[in-house]
């Protein structure tokens, strides 16, 4: 049995998710999204940059400035 990627484990918890709502109109789906996925992300990756802000972010393809930014906003910065 094969293990399931990224795409289709986002594809089956937003079908739980719609599913839940019980026939309620989502609001702000994409930013709600990005929110859940970006924090643990982060988290991960600067674990594996060995907390190397200048690493990470050349890994995630964003500036150095950009990362800072986003660590701040999720309470991960040192």
């Amino acid at each position: 049995m094969s293990t399931p990627n990224l795409q289709d484990c986002v594809r089956d918890s937003m079908r739980v998710y719609f599913d839940d709502l019980g026939g309620s109109e989502p609001a702000n789906l994409h930013d709600m999204l990005v929110k859940a996925v970006e924090k643990p992300l982060l988290e991960l990756v600067m674990e594996r940059a060995q907390h190397n802000q200048s690493r990470a972010a050349q890994w995630l393809g964003l500036n150095r400035n950009t990362l800072r930014k986003k660590l701040l906003e999720h309470g991960l910065a040192d």
